[in-house]
């Protein structure tokens, strides 16, 4: 038997409906914001992730699938969306058609991260990204959208981790003093925060071996060394989520887990997960249009872990599988003629049909009927045509009813609306 690569996963129909339904939560309050849809290739040139992500980030260095494609050219599975978003709107000149630009995405990514519980190898992510607008209004909106989406999901025990990472004005002065910092830790530190303390040390901030977070606890933090400039813009972003009511932590270790951030970075966390406790996150990249051979445009967006929030989801509010409104019981040859027609004509009305078309015994599509929790049961055979009326029993009260032939979908849908089945 062959059976799923290790690290990826089916999703199935018992969890694809929590799915549908944490995505439709998003598509209806990102669009109530301004919000607009782009769908992109999982595909991309290797060059994209290695300038915008960074060259010394796990992702680059451990976690990419990449292989060569045609003229030798390296091609990667993609990791993340907001560099696709960022070429996209560069390549398309989607500034030129309106500066302002709110997307969001939702799709599969891939990292070749260790397999763990609610970690995938084949993840999802919800993405929003603005372009466009400086202000640290917009940065506020951002995590209220998210707190929003969250409450209207019901998960509980949120918190919003905050921080600044300032930028290309003040943050030289800290990388300067981190590295100085980190040069006193040395031993202390595993080999890849050793490698990575003189050219990125901001990254070290960022590791989640035990030691490193043990020796790094009273490092430098960005907020001491901000500008005038980003030291008001991340007291704009708090006042206006007091003015929201949204709580929130100052996390001075917040870095994100990618070099293109700048000034605000969050997380949004719950405690119903264990260590995996992030379930969403993002900040502002005001460089990376430029440094990806665009114009000069402030940016900012997040993604939401998909995964993670549908088994969430699932743990405190399982949805409801969905159920045949009508369950066809055809009984004879003749019946399964007649009746395929008519789960045809139901089904296009909304109507959800079940037909069993293996000429079992009544006795056994009723025990069928009952398996997948069918909530009526049209119940065919010879007489029942001969007679041009057919029986309709509900499966809840035991009650029968006798519909004729003649209008029977109208009448059906009638019915329908009384148990509230229909919308």
């Amino acid at each position: 038997m062959i059976q799923l690569i290790r690290g990826f996963k089916d999703i199935l129909p018992d969890e694809t409906e929590t799915w549908r339904h944490i995505e439709d939560t998003a598509i209806a309050l990102f669009q109530s914001f301004g919000f607009k849809e782009i769908r992109l290739p999982i595909v991309e040139k290797a060059e994209l992730f290695q300038r915008s992500i960074g060259e010394l980030t796990d992702i680059v260095e451990k976690e990419m699938y990449t292989f060569a494609g045609s003229k030798e050219e390296l091609i990667t599975l993609r990791p993340e969306a907001t560099a696709s978003v960022v070429r996209s709107y560069i390549q398309q000149k989607l500034y030129a058609k309106e500066p302002i630009q709110k997307l969001y995405t939702i799709g599969p990514m891939f990292r070749r991260e260790r397999p763990q519980k609610g970690r995938y190898r084949q993840f999802y992510q919800i993405n929003a990204e603005v372009f466009g607008i400086a202000s640290p209004y917009i940065d506020a909106q951002l995590i209220f959208m998210l707190w929003t989406f969250f409450e209207r999901l019901k998960i509980s025990g949120l918190t919003v981790q905050l921080n600044s990472l300032g930028c290309p004005a003040c943050r030289p002065t800290f990388k300067a003093a981190l590295s100085s910092f980190l040069a006193s830790k040395t031993e202390s530190l595993c080999k890849d925060c050793v490698r990575r303390q003189d050219k990125n040390p901001l990254r070290v901030l960022d590791c989640k071996v035990p030691s490193c977070q043990e020796a790094i606890g009273d490092a430098p933090s960005m907020t001491d060394y901000l500008c005038e400039d980003c030291a008001g813009h991340f007291n704009s972003v708090q006042s206006a989520l007091k003015q929201q009511g949204i709580p929130f932590e100052l996390t001075p270790r917040l870095v994100r887990g990618l070099d293109y951030y700048t000034r605000t970075a969050f997380e949004i966390q719950t405690n119903a997960l264990g260590a995996q406790n992030a379930i969403a996150g993002g900040g502002r990249y005001d460089m990376l249009v430029k440094m990806l051979d665009g114009p000069e445009q402030p940016a900012i967006g997040f993604a939401i872990g998909l995964d993670r929030l549908a088994a969430l989801v699932m743990q405190g509010h399982p949805q409801e599988e969905l159920a045949p409104d009508i369950f066809i019981a055809a009984l004879g040859e003749e019946s399964r003629e007649k009746t395929f027609e008519w789960s045809c004509a139901l089904s296009v009305e909304g109507i959800r049909t079940e037909i069993d078309f293996s000429g079992k015994s009544l006795k056994a599509l009723m025990k069928r009927a009952n398996r997948i929790n069918a909530a009526n049961v049209l119940i065919v055979g010879t007489q029942e045509i001969e007679d041009s009326a057919i029986v309709l029993r509900n499966m809840v009260t035991k009650e029968q009813v006798t519909v004729p032939i003649e209008g029977m979908v109208n009448y059906i849908k009638k019915y329908l609306t009384t148990q509230n089945r229909v919308v």
